[in-house]
């Protein structure tokens, strides 16, 4: 049995879509889960900013590693790893097919494939980078990377960045992305599909979603989430700073900063099956992928 892989960039509407293939896998006879690959999904009070699934989605399709983590725990692309693979595993055993769901990119490669994870670096590198980051900002930072690691992250992907000169800092050459090879070293057998849609309606999507966010209460949420001590890689969710200065203008800008990231790493994957869902609705999306499991 093929697990169905389903990436994009945030506000695409791959909950959605994932909710109408479960429905179709259902009318055939299957029993679908989902397994949440995204980095801020995990924690538990963040769920409005980081767009996971509500309630009332949970109902019609089980989640996975959804709200696992306290705020103030740190968590990892290596912790994920273990546990991702246990799911799907288990499940798989069980005769049911993981509908894996996620716009972490690192956060999908560690759930299918076996990360060559690089070892954790001293305490005093990384608080050292860490208060370099809070003072002088990710784009002085990114200057200061090897020019073939520089080429694989954004300026302002804060998180990448103080990974990778961590690395570096510590004299552990980070590994350079090698996004399109690991589709070809997946441990389970796998159908990956990429959701897309043009610019303008994507801007539109996200900006629709801040706003949502905002009336569901987000600000309050994140300096709640804050005052009880947010780890540092809670903190990392797009949008949580600038929520925390109330800047509305700042977190939209934020989230199209990273939908474009996603979007980049998505077309640099071998072997995905990318659907520009337009106008088109998640059944009509669902339609065109359920076939391809067969």
């Amino acid at each position: 049995m093929q697990v169905l892989a389903l990436f994009g960039p945030t506000a695409v509407g791959k909950t959605g879509v994932a909710l109408a293939v479960a429905e179709r896998l259902r009318a055939r006879g299957e029993d679908p889960i989902a397994v949440s690959c995204d980095a801020i999904q995990v924690y538990r009070d963040l769920g409005i900013i980081s767009g996971a699934p509500t309630a009332a989605e949970r109902e019609r399709l089980e989640h996975r590693l959804v709200g696992i983590v306290a705020i103030d725990g740190e968590f990892s692309a290596g912790l994920f790893a273990g546990l991702a693979h246990a799911e799907i595993d288990a499940r798989l055993a069980e005769g049911r097919r993981p509908i894996v769901v996620g716009g972490t990119g690192l956060y999908l490669r560690a759930a299918l494939s076996d990360l060559d994870l690089r070892p954790p670096v001293p305490a005093e590198v990384r608080a050292g980078v860490e208060r370099e980051l809070a003072e002088r900002g990710p784009a002085a930072l990114h200057a200061e990377l090897d020019p073939d690691l520089a080429e694989t992250v954004h300026p302002n992907d804060r998180k990448r960045i103080a990974r990778l000169l961590e690395l570096q800092r510590a004299g552990i050459y980070p590994h350079a992305s090698a996004v399109g090879m690991w589709t070809a070293r997946l441990r389970r057998p796998a159908l990956l599909v990429g959701l897309t849609v043009d610019r303008e309606e994507l801007r539109r999507r996200i900006d629709a979603r801040v706003e949502a966010m905002l009336a569901a209460g987000a600000e309050e949420k994140v300096r709640r989430a804050a005052e009880r001590g947010a780890s540092r890689t809670a903190r990392a969710a797009i949008g949580f700073e600038q929520l925390l200065r109330g800047d509305v203008e700042a977190t939209k800008s934020a989230q199209r900063a990273y939908a474009r990231r996603q979007l980049t790493w998505m077309r640099r994957m071998d072997a995905v099956h990318t659907i520009d869902r337009a106008e088109r609705s998640d059944d009509e999306i669902a339609a065109e992928i359920v076939p391809m499991l067969d």
